[in-house]
């Protein structure tokens, strides 16, 4: 499971926001589940970061977000993210040179209308 959090970051704060985005990071890799994770700018505009860390699946991700330092590091900075959909399940995936591997979804069927 891919779990994006992306930021608008004013220039004049930009110093404290990474200091923050660490500490977050730090928090959010001590936690069971988690496999990776990276703090991310983009090149086209330097106001854009995102925060984009990996775990083994929803349920690792979402307990990780009950840890006291979690919520202490972590919770406060991931508040002040872009209020959109951030966490994503992987429904298919390719290794380097590799084939398509196509995933099932975790999510409940939507019923029929």
């Amino acid at each position: 499971m891919l779990v994006t959090n992306r930021f608008v970051v004013e220039v004049d704060v930009v110093d404290d926001f990474v200091a923050r985005a660490h500490a977050a990071l730090a928090a959010l890799a001590a936690r069971p589940g988690y496999l990776r994770g990276e703090l991310l700018r983009a090149l086209d505009d330097p106001a854009h970061w995102c925060l984009v860390t990996e775990w083994e699946s929803v349920g690792a991700y979402r307990r990780a977000l009950g840890g006291f330092d979690v919520k202490i590091a972590a919770v406060p900075l991931l508040a002040e993210s872009l209020d959109e959909p951030s966490a994503y399940e992987t429904l298919a995936s390719a290794a380097p040179d590799g084939g398509v591997v196509v995933a099932t979804s975790d999510r409940a069927a939507r019923p029929h209308r």
